[in-house]
């Protein structure tokens, strides 16, 4: 995403907050700082919580229902039914030719998995669920891991290992902090077990349109890219995968969308909408 600069200031009329001077501060000191834009009014946080509410039974009514035997088509047909159920909209469904509701990515997918009829869950199998609701023109983003049955110990800790990076990335998003210290803390549990961190797709703001500033790498130094502030809205998404970073893009999907770990070893993903708050940052989607 482009960033075009723009100095931070009062809104028109107004004395300097606390928050402008804190902006400001970083500002002046050459750090990358969000647009006003960037920063949600307590009314679109009240339509981006609602919409997380509705992507969160989503996901639950994936949970319910996914099991050992279904297609991948059949989860894609069963958030179709809970949005028109809930009065919602699968951002992703035609979004750039994407042809389906939902991704469903399967062991070495690292994501972007497109649903299909042939794509049957075996024992054994991992699988990341990530949906995008639409509600009222508000976004929410989120996805989960499911183990199908009894899988290795080798996935199982993958699967473990990708939601605790999803954890300490969350924990090192602190207002006034950097977009850099969560990819810092991400990279650094995952460099314990010699994992990789996909460095080609990453987090993103969201809230009134599918994808916003700021990129969230996963990766990354303290103290580099955007300031987060209050009010921001934003996914962390860690994929991680068992052997190297690198990823293809599948040269048999005719629509040049599902994302493949360059060994082709398995990969994990989990991901939360998040509100930036004074305190830290609140959870908009489970």
């Amino acid at each position: 995403m482009n960033f075009k600069k723009k100095r931070w200031h009062a809104l028109p009329g107004q004395p300097l907050t606390e928050m402008d001077k804190k902006i400001m501060y970083w500002e002046n000191k050459g750090k990358r700082v969000p647009t006003r834009d960037l920063i949600k009014t307590p009314e679109q946080i009240e339509g981006i919580r609602r919409a997380g509410v509705v992507n969160t039974g989503v996901l639950d009514e994936v949970a319910r229902q996914i099991h050992i035997g279904m297609s991948t088509l059949e989860i894609d047909e069963i958030c179709m039914e809970y949005c028109k159920a809930h009065n919602a909209t699968p951002a992703c469904l035609n979004y750039e030719g994407f042809p389906k509701s939902v991704c469903t990515s399967i062991n070495e997918v690292v994501c972007h998995g497109i649903p299909k009829a042939e794509d049957i869950l075996q024992e054994g199998d991992i699988i990341n669920v990530d949906f995008t609701t639409i509600v009222d023109g508000y976004y929410a983003d989120a996805s989960r891991m499911f183990i199908m049955g009894k899988t290795t110990p080798e996935k199982e800790q993958l699967v473990r290992v990708a939601k605790e990076c999803l954890e300490i990335g969350m924990e090192a998003a602190k207002p006034y902090s950097f977009v850099g210290d969560i990819g810092n803390a991400i990279e650094k549990h995952c460099k314990k077990y010699h994992y990789g961190v996909v460095r080609d797709l990453c987090g993103h703001g969201v809230g009134l349109h599918f994808h916003e500033d700021p990129d969230v790498c996963h990766y990354g130094r303290k103290g580099t890219g955007m300031l987060l502030v209050p009010g921001m809205v934003f996914t962390i998404e860690p994929m991680i995968n068992m052997g190297t970073w690198r990823v293809f893009i599948d040269g048999d999907d005719p629509y040049g969308w599902e994302v493949i770990s360059e060994d082709e070893l398995p990969s994990a993903q989990w991901e939360h909408t998040l509100l930036m708050t004074e305190h830290g940052v609140e959870v908009l989607t489970y």
